[in-house]
């Protein structure tokens, strides 16, 4: 049972498709698009407030020597994948609508996951004081590296210009709470660490919320009318291409770079995944007043995927005897 379970969905993945047939059927419409709108910035708002006041400063600069390691992992992060998007076109192009060749792109310029980067290595025995380091700087510079990426990879490969304005509203609503959260860390850092399983919900609430609003808009527009079921088995197939290429990439960039078994895993985790928790919250600011939802689509189905993939591998990876580490 154990085995088969690793390939099951996880209780999010789950509710994240509850949501999406909720929005399919039952999608909000004018003025409660408007309401939907302005709550889910303000929960958006709040994540990056409570991450902000989560993330502890040691661990934004622990492990900071070791920069080969983290500047590669940031190179698979933010060059590797883009040119993958690009380079891939011709054989993804015409698997997949325009709409969600679009969403590939963009899931190609995220940042990497935090949490399960974190425990993917901690399972495989990797070097976590590393993967938290990186996955969290990641998570940090996504906030102005992806909206100009995205600029710039979506006005080569799609004809369809991202104004670069996209950085200035992904600061006013991601970063400035971000950093109040950082400013206030010494009087509610405790009380936000101390409730977790609690602020759990938040995180998890504000994507819901977001899904929700994008999918209600799509829908409305048509956005299962205008994509065929090939489309959407298409998309499967550019997902699992993209993240075995990434999954392969990142071995040989560990292997190249001559790091070690621990290191390489590092590596593999934390610059092979991108991240849902902050790719969703970043497509509805980057492409608002645009059929969101099916930019997001790609996104959701490679982030299980991923973790399906990952799980596999780390138990594999920790399973070996003690003394293969170097």
């Amino acid at each position: 049972m154990s085995r088969l379970t690793r390939f099951l969905p996880d209780r999010f993945t789950l509710l994240l498709i509850t949501t999406v047939i909720i929005a399919s059927l039952v999608p909000a419409h004018g003025q409660g698009i408007v309401v939907f709108g302005w709550i889910t910035n303000l929960a958006v708002a709040a994540l990056f407030f409570l991450h902000g006041a989560r993330l502890s400063r040691d661990a934004i600069v622990a492990g900071i020597t070791h920069w080969r390691l983290h500047a590669t992992i940031f190179s698979a992060t933010f060059i590797m994948f883009p040119v993958l998007g690009l380079a891939l076109k011709p054989l993804l192009e015409p698997l997949v609508t325009p709409e969600l060749y679009l969403g590939i792109l963009f899931l190609c310029c995220l940042p990497a996951t935090v949490q399960s980067a974190i425990a993917f290595t901690s399972m495989a025995r990797g070097n976590v004081p590393a993967a938290v380091c990186s996955a969290s700087a990641s998570s940090l510079l996504g906030i102005f590296l992806t909206p100009l990426l995205v600029g710039t990879v979506i006005a080569q490969a799609a004809s369809a210009p991202i104004s670069f304005d996209a950085v200035g509203k992904i600061m006013l609503q991601l970063l400035l709470p971000f950093v109040l959260g950082q400013l206030l860390r010494p009087w509610i850092g405790a009380w936000v660490t101390k409730r977790k399983a609690m602020l759990k919900w938040v995180d998890q609430g504000s994507i819901l919320l977001v899904v929700y609003t994008a999918f209600s808009e799509a829908v409305n527009e048509g956005l299962w009318q205008k994509t065929p079921v090939p489309a959407l088995l298409g998309l499967v197939v550019c997902c699992v291409v993209i993240l075995a290429l990434a999954l392969i990439g990142s071995q040989l960039l560990g292997k190249l770079f001559g790091f070690n078994l621990p290191d390489r895993i590092t590596l593999l985790f934390c610059g092979s995944k991108k991240s849902l928790a902050s790719g969703i919250p970043m497509a509805q600011v980057i492409f608002a007043g645009q059929a969101v939802g099916a930019i997001v689509l790609p996104l959701m189905l490679f982030h299980q995927i991923q973790l399906m993939v990952c799980a596999v591998l780390a138990s594999r990876y920790a399973k070996r005897p003690e003394g293969e580490d170097e």
